[in-house]
């Protein structure tokens, strides 16, 4: 049970870590579209389409790895350690 408890803590951290620094990662993007898409477009020899729809497929990959890889499993986890405690009791 203290491997569970101890897996369990590291992707609920793993998670919070994550989202956080996807907000982070969203705040930058946002703030600094207006200046770096241009000159991305331009490196990446691409339109703004194109750089405008990788960079919602990141955060909607980010999105699904964070919600269904690592809290989904935390959760699991937190419930079957309840349940075991509830029933010990």
């Amino acid at each position: 049970m203290e491997t569970v408890r101890i897996l369990r803590n590291v992707f609920l951290r793993t998670f919070l870590v994550g989202a956080g620094i996807g907000l982070l990662f969203a705040v930058a993007t946002l703030a600094g579209w207006n200046l770096w898409m241009p000159l991305g477009a331009r490196l990446f020899h691409t339109d703004e389409a194109t750089v405008t729809m990788a960079t919602l497929q990141f955060f909607v990959a980010l999105r699904f790895f964070l919600w269904f890889v690592v809290l989904a499993p935390a959760l699991a986890m937190h419930w079957t350690l309840k349940a075991e405690a509830t029933r010990s009791q």
